[in-house]
């Protein structure tokens, strides 16, 4: 028998990495997401220690704080207080009589659950909320691999899957932030649309309005679904041409994701007293960028460009990210992931292009967009799949050391 061939006619070499594939996929795809979650948090987390062992006090806490202490700072600190006290009912000002940051600027579903889970078991917010986005990124992970699942092959998709679990601002999964839950609800929702079970998503999308401000984004997505759709139903997968009949269920949910995205800013003037108290209260947060200036739709990118690299350099910057961006979505390949998840990509950007001022905050902002990682995770390669990881998790030391620490004076906030 020649050297490194069994009876079979395969190389000893090459039957271990078999057998391990094979038992591999014995392994349900929940459980092997599970760990791949848990242990990406261990990761994630020993970064989170090592910044909190060299942190210097600061307005959030004293020097070296503890994991949950160091996981609740930032807007953290304004879920304590909405958990803990409510929101304002006079709007906070300064001498010139501009509305000043407050706890209108947050949704109330996160803090509002870590509140009732507060008084349920006595523990504290920063247990109870950091628990809550853990809990919830894990299920946001078990949400993502199966919608993976729905359009690519299960080493795709697993691998989609390790790329949302490392992703550089995956540190959002274990600290007290809104976005775990978010994530989780948009998923479930992208998920139902994907399956075609219209009713079943607005108790999904009236909980995500409420705890995310994407009420409007997702209601624009199924606009651009359904004209998809009416010109071309096999882009969506669909046989039969868009009627009436088949209208009414998405464009209910459309309907009621959109009026969503409206209440929030209507409680908080209801609750006030002030007409455009939410919006004041969010422009209060880029003042200290470009000023005072009253929210115009779309040009909060341009004056965010422009301030960051002045222009015509920041416009031409623009530019090229938007080409970007439609380059990647619209690429041959981009095709296997399905078009409602690209469409999303789309509806989501254009919201954050109408109202959203880009900053420190960006990287989080972007979250969103995951459902786009399917495509980063069709390439096969193993040299290409580890290298990506390795810039994942480089990545998020990178964000934490820029956006989450706190070093003297920070102008960062993540």
């Amino acid at each position: 028998m020649a050297d490194g061939l069994t009876s079979a006619g395969t190389t000893r070499r090459g039957t271990v990495p078999v057998r391990w594939r094979a038992r591999y996929r014995t392994i349900p795809w929940w459980v092997r997401t599970a760990v791949v979650y848990v242990l990406a948090r261990l990761v994630t987390g020993g970064m989170l220690l090592a910044f909190a062992g060299e942190q210097p006090a600061n307005s959030f806490t004293g020097a070296r704080p503890s994991y949950l202490s160091f996981a609740s700072i930032w807007d953290g600190a304004w879920y304590r207080v909405i958990a803990t006290g409510g929101y304002p009912s006079t709007l906070p000002v300064d001498a010139a009589g501009h509305v000043t940051e407050n706890a209108w600027a947050f949704m109330p579903a996160y803090p509002f659950l870590v509140r009732g889970l507060m008084v349920l078991s006595g523990a504290s917010f920063e247990f109870v909320a950091v628990t809550v986005s853990l809990v919830a990124g894990l299920g946001a992970a078990l949400v993502f691999r199966r919608l993976a699942g729905r359009f690519l092959d299960d080493s795709r998709a697993s691998f989609a899957t390790l790329l949302f679990c490392v992703a550089p601002v995956s540190a959002v999964f274990q600290v007290a932030y809104a976005e775990s839950m978010g994530l989780f609800l948009l998923l479930v929702a992208l998920l139902l649309v994907v399956d075609r079970r219209w009713w079943a998503m607005l108790p999904v999308v009236l909980l995500l309005g409420m705890t995310r401000p994407t009420g409007l984004a997702f209601a624009f997505f199924l606009v651009l679904f359904l004209g998809a759709w009416a010109i071309r139903p096999a882009w969506v997968r669909e046989s039969e041409p868009l009627t009436l009949r088949r209208l009414v269920p998405p464009g209910v949910v459309a309907v009621v994701s959109g009026l969503v995205g409206l209440a929030w800013p209507a409680i908080a003037w209801a609750a006030t007293g002030v007409p455009k108290a939410y919006t004041d209260t969010e422009l209060a947060w880029r003042s200290s960028y470009i000023g005072w200036k009253e929210l115009v739709p779309f040009a909060p990118w341009v004056q965010g460009f422009g301030w960051w690299f002045r222009q015509p350099v920041g416009g031409v910057l623009l530019a090229v990210v938007l080409i970007g961006f439609a380059a990647f979505v619209a690429m041959p390949a981009a095709r296997r992931v399905g078009l409602e998840l690209r469409l999303w990509g789309v509806a989501y950007l254009v919201y954050l292009l109408a109202v959203f001022f880009p900053q420190s905050s960006t990287w989080r902002i972007l979250v969103p967009l995951a459902p786009l990682l399917g495509i980063v995770a069709l390439p096969r390669s193993r040299v290409y799949r580890v290298l990506v990881v390795a810039v994942c998790i480089g990545l998020q030391w990178v964000w934490l050391y820029h956006c989450w620490w706190i070093d003297g004076y920070d102008w960062t906030p993540p």
